[in-house]
């Protein structure tokens, strides 16, 4: 029996399922997990599927999480999505069903839940989703809500078909999901559309970037600087990717500082391997895409030296 099977078979048994998704969440981790949801709901009318974590107001148009209290959990089936690791769960209870699932795109460094279903080599949960879908389309039913969500959630994870992990399996996903109806034009325009203080604090990065020789690069965001463009940690995401525009930036990173005053760093790369360096500021994710953290300004100078050698090694190689 296949892993994508034994989770069909468990989501048939249960009554109650629980959906959800990582903190801070992107497209994906939304896409993937209302998506699931729309896709069990719509096959199996009579299951309770409830999707918890923080609504953030800037991903309404995707749709509205589920309010649950620890009673929901009882007997309940639990699926992970888009989760590296147990710390990064939103949701206080998600460890008290009766079964815990894991379904992920990242490195599986934590190896939680049973069974696992991660493809380290997918674009993206949603396009793993839209794979199980497919899989068993005899006993599954996907509406076109739930095309538009993983749809959704294949664009934001490969910066709109832009990154390495676009495959070909990942283009004729997207197309399938276009022909279930997931309107691509109305999901890549909101995708792509930014408000105007995010728009001023995108001239704010590329005016403070500073790059270093070995083609590393990174900025700096402190609390001050994101209350002068009165724009909170959630919207700095939109800024992430501008970097990687320039033609002579290899690697880079944007530290995010939290109102604690400690600094979230959002690691990216064109080439060079960088979650080594992740690892090494408890953090991890991709080869070319991952997070960490940095407790002060100490700590961001390591993280920058280390990101230097990152590409100086990788010029080396190649």
């Amino acid at each position: 029996m296949t892993v994508q099977t034994a989770i069909l078979d468990l989501i048939k048994q249960a009554k109650t399922i629980i959906i959800h998704r990582h903190q801070r969440p992107d497209p994906d981790a939304i896409g993937s997990q209302l998506g699931l949801a729309d896709i069990i709901i719509t096959s199996f009318p009579d299951k309770r599927v409830l999707t918890p974590g923080k609504q953030y107001h800037g991903f309404d148009w995707l749709g509205q999480m589920d309010e649950v209290t620890e009673a929901d959990y009882q007997d309940a089936l639990v699926l992970v999505l888009d989760t590296a690791n147990q710390p990064r769960v939103d949701g206080e209870f998600w460890n008290h069903g009766a079964t815990c699932v894991k379904i992920d795109h990242h490195p599986n460094d934590d190896a939680f839940g049973d069974p696992q279903w991660v493809d380290v080599d997918a674009s993206s949960t949603s396009e793993m989703i839209y794979n199980w879908y497919a899989e068993f389309t005899t006993e599954l039913t996907l509406s076109a809500n739930a095309a538009r969500l993983l749809y959704a959630g294949i664009v934001g994870d490969t910066g709109r078909f832009l990154y390495s992990a676009t495959k070909p399996s990942t283009m004729r996903a997207a197309a399938a999901l276009m022909e279930a109806g997931a309107d691509a034009e109305a999901v890549n325009r909101i995708e792509d559309t930014i408000t105007l203080p995010v728009a001023r604090l995108s001239a704010y990065v590329y005016e403070h970037l500073t790059q270093l020789d070995s083609g590393a690069a990174y900025v700096i965001l402190t609390n001050d600087i994101l209350n002068s463009f009165e724009i909170g940690d959630a919207s700095t995401a939109g800024v992430v990717p501008l970097p990687g525009r320039i033609d002579t930036v290899k690697c880079w990173a944007i530290f995010v500082q939290q109102k604690e005053g400690n600094f979230r760093i959002r690691l990216r790369s064109k080439g060079p391997s960088i979650n080594g360096v992740a690892k090494l500021h408890d953090g991890g994710g991709h080869a070319l895409a991952s997070g960490a953290k940095a407790a002060d300004q100490q700590e961001i100078e390591t993280v920058v030296r280390e990101l230097d050698q990152v590409a100086t090694d990788y010029e080396k190689e190649v």
